[in-house]
């Protein structure tokens, strides 16, 4: 038996009886804040676009998209998967070697759950089984010092989700799974250097890849069975050797996951709460700023602090600002918070968060590596020009895996980041159907996703 079987045996035999209750009910809340995050992206250029460019080619309409309108499940999780990303205020998984994304995954298992007419026990499964996968490839083969995008491993969850939430048998689920890890390697070029809107599009392009494998592999479409172990495959030519017993595994993984407070990149979150510690001071004045030196660990400085993956103090787009801490930490000492207003246009261009970003140095401390990912420590001094210096330390914040966040807290985040788009009642049935979901079929939460209305827009509509 080859280890891609090994791991398909594992996708089928799981059910959400094996999610212990703590699991399952953070893994509603993993559902609860995708969906908010999604609709929040709901007005923002690039959505547009691509829902224009869907609108175009059409599709069965199996799967509903959000804001409105049905398309083929493989386009529905490209573009639920695309709203669920672009803010970046999505969830997290923090490995030693690798950060990923696993609610990435919701939108793969929403579109073909829906298309199988599936409930909402079996979506909530599919979505735990995607999160194990995920993790564990995390956990045990990264990708990110090789220059692949932490994508990688999500070929594999994906599928894995999708493909359970088609109820395939375990053979399909192996050429699924073969189809899109074999398929979906892709570079790290994705979040280095000056940042594109493929940084929030690369895993939506990942879900609907996976979508399609799984769909090919139930009209019997094989791949190769040996893509982990194989000659040329997996481990061979990109992540190195590794060993999972899926024999072992179960579906906790997900309370290992975290939650953003702060619309900002993971690794700022504890850096963010230092920053508004020291605002709230009294004698703090953010026009009076001459200095701003955070020392945090080594991964926060290599991919948001201006280590190796770029200069993060050149910031002109969306995708420059959520993945630069000079930027992220300068706008949260003027605003007082950072969320998707603080990435307007307008806002990334503004004088005041210009110049003060630029009196920010990032260093990397030995010290502080030594705690992560256990922890996501920071140490913040601020100077102003009088010389006065105020210090802030954090290890963790609201949301980390010490302090996860409750229905509350989840629903309080989810209100805030849709209230434009939606009604108060609109936001009470969403969150009611999501909290019972396991007793619901996936129907009733896709028609509500569905009514939700797409306020207008100007975009493109050429390509």
């Amino acid at each position: 038996m080859t280890e891609v079987q090994e791991l398909a045996r594992f996708v089928e035999r799981v059910r959400l009886k094996d999610l212990g209750e703590q699991a399952l009910e953070q893994l509603k809340i993993r559902v609860l804040d995708t969906i908010g995050v999604a609709i929040g992206a709901l007005s923002s250029p690039p959505i547009a676009a691509i829902r224009g460019l869907v609108a175009d080619l059409g599709g069965c309409p199996c799967s509903t998209l959000i804001g409105g309108g049905r398309t083929a499940p493989d386009r529905a999780a490209f573009y639920n998967g695309a709203l669920s990303r672009y803010l970046d205020f999505m969830d997290s998984y923090i490995a030693a070697g690798e950060t990923c994304h696993p609610s990435d995954n919701l939108s793969a298992v929403l579109a073909t759950a829906e298309m199988r007419g599936a409930d909402g026990a079996d979506l909530l499964t599919a979505l735990a089984v995607a999160y194990q996968v995920h993790i564990r490839l995390s956990d045990v083969a990264p990708v990110r010092d090789k220059g692949f995008d932490h994508t990688t491993q999500g070929a594999y969850a994906a599928a894995a989700g999708a493909a359970k939430a088609l109820a395939l048998p375990s053979a399909q689920i192996a050429h699924a799974l073969a189809i899109s890890g074999t398929a979906n390697n892709a570079l790290r070029v994705t979040r280095t250097g000056a940042l594109s809107h493929w940084k929030g599009l690369a895993y939506p392009n990942t879900a609907m890849s996976a979508t399609h494998a799984a769909l090919l592999a139930s009209r019997g479409i094989a791949g190769p069975e040996a893509v982990f172990e194989g000659t040329k495959g997996f481990k061979e030519v990109i992540s190195g050797p590794f060993e999972i017993d899926w024999r072992q595994e179960d579906l906790e993984g997900v309370r290992h996951t975290i939650v953003k407070r702060h619309n900002a990149e993971i690794h700022a979150q504890s850096a963010l709460d230092a920053a508004l510690d020291i605002r709230a001071r009294p004698g703090f004045d953010a026009a009076a700023v001459s200095a701003i030196r955070l020392r945090t660990f080594a991964v926060a400085h290599r991919i948001i602090g201006g280590g190796e993956e770029g200069d993060k103090r050149t910031v002109r787009t969306k995708e420059d600002a959520d993945h630069s801490l000079p930027y992220m930490l300068a706008v949260a000492l003027i605003d007082g918070e950072v969320q998707p207003q603080q990435y307007t246009p307008e806002r990334i261009a503004a004088e005041d968060v210009q110049t003060l970003l630029r009196k920010a140095t990032v260093t990397p401390d030995p010290r502080l590596s030594a705690q992560f990912p256990e922890r996501l420590p920071a140490d913040l001094e601020i100077e102003q020009r009088d010389e006065t210096v105020f210090r802030a330390q954090r290890d963790d914040y609201h949301g980390f895996h010490t302090k996860p966040f409750d229905w509350a807290m989840a629903r309080h985040k989810f209100d805030r980041i849709t209230s434009a788009f939606t009604t108060a009642s609109e936001r009470d049935a969403l969150a009611e159907v999501i909290a019972t979901l396991e007793k619901r079929p996936v129907a009733a939460l896709t028609s509500l996703l569905g009514d939700i209305s797409v306020p207008p827009i100007e975009a493109r509509t050429h390509f």
